[in-house]
């Protein structure tokens, strides 16, 4: 399965077990990616950096 990054629009390759909410590395670009499902299709978005909260 493939998919693109929204990033820089290079073709990402999917694992056949690929779940959403699933962490990939964009291979062209480098940038984190967070697997979605829309409309029977798994899809990608930039994945939101979230901080260490230490404990807070």
């Amino acid at each position: 399965m493939k998919a693109f990054c929204p990033v820089c629009g290079g073709e990402v390759e999917l694992p056949e077990d690929v779940m959403p909410g699933e962490l990939l590395e964009c291979q062209s670009c480098g940038a984190t990616l967070e697997v979605y499902e829309q409309e029977s299709a798994f899809k990608l978005r930039e994945a939101e950096e979230i901080g260490e909260d230490w404990g807070e």
